[in-house]
């Protein structure tokens, strides 16, 4: 049995030491050529919010049927991926280590729906301006990615922007304590992706991706988004 409703507020807990294996099997890499902003907006075109990776959808289907009695908290995250001399990348943030919850863990700009947004991209909008400083103006949404059940009970829907290649941040030190960004080349390669299995009772195991770039561990929730954006730009790649 795999058990995904473990929450990670563990201070024991090293999700870098956990035993893993490299997730590409039979999947292969999204071609340079092929990642940039217009190949991303076509894929978009299809329904995005239901093609999540196999291994994902068993996860919140299984987080749907322990939490029937307990809705989750509704949440958006703005997946922003801007265009450079280098290549296509996406803009991630470390959690300010003061936080109760994910403190230090590489993260979207998001939170939680505030009664006032009129929809998701609403919230993920004011969470990232609220963070790390982007404007609307700088942001172009062209999508949503499949919703995501997190361990500590958020149900968190994915906005995808590309922002202008001349942004300016500003960074709520409150809740960020660094931002930085990481080629799509290297996150759109199922060679770069690995799962983790952690044993936490008889017969139970716990799962999540991994993407360990540089210094930084991406893994969690923002791995599993990640994945789902591949899945979907995987499919697309297919069809070319």
């Amino acid at each position: 049995m795999v058990n995904n409703n473990i929450k990670h507020g563990n201070p024991s807990f090293d999700p870098q030491t956990q035993q893993s294996q490299r997730a590409n099997n039979g999947l292969l890499a999204i071609p340079d050529a092929l990642i940039t902003p217009d190949f991303i907006r076509a894929a978009f075109v299809q329904d995005s919010t239901c093609l999540e990776d196999p291994i994902i959808a068993a996860w919140n289907e299984e987080k749907r049927q322990l939490h029937q009695q307990t809705p989750y908290i509704p949440a958006a995250t703005l997946m922003p991926l801007v265009e450079t001399k280098q290549g296509m990348q996406m803009i991630l943030t470390r959690r300010a280590s003061h936080l109760k919850k994910h403190s230090g863990q590489i993260s979207f700009p998001g939170g939680r729906v505030d009664e006032t947004d009129s929809s998701i991209v609403d919230t993920a909008l004011r969470e990232t301006l609220e963070e790390i400083g982007l404007t609307s103006k700088d942001i172009d949404i062209i999508g949503v990615l499949p919703d995501f059940f997190t361990g500590t009970g958020f149900l968190m829907s994915p906005v995808v922007g590309l922002v202008k290649s001349d942004y300016q941040l500003t960074i709520s030190r409150d809740e960020v304590d660094e931002v930085f960004a990481v080629p799509l080349s290297f996150l759109l390669n199922p060679d770069n992706h690995f799962l983790h299995e952690v044993p936490v009772g008889t017969g139970t195991l716990r799962q999540y991706f991994s993407m360990p770039w540089k210094n930084y561990f991406i893994w969690g929730a923002t791995a599993a988004v990640i994945r789902n954006f591949y899945r979907l730009l995987s499919l697309s790649t297919a069809t070319k």
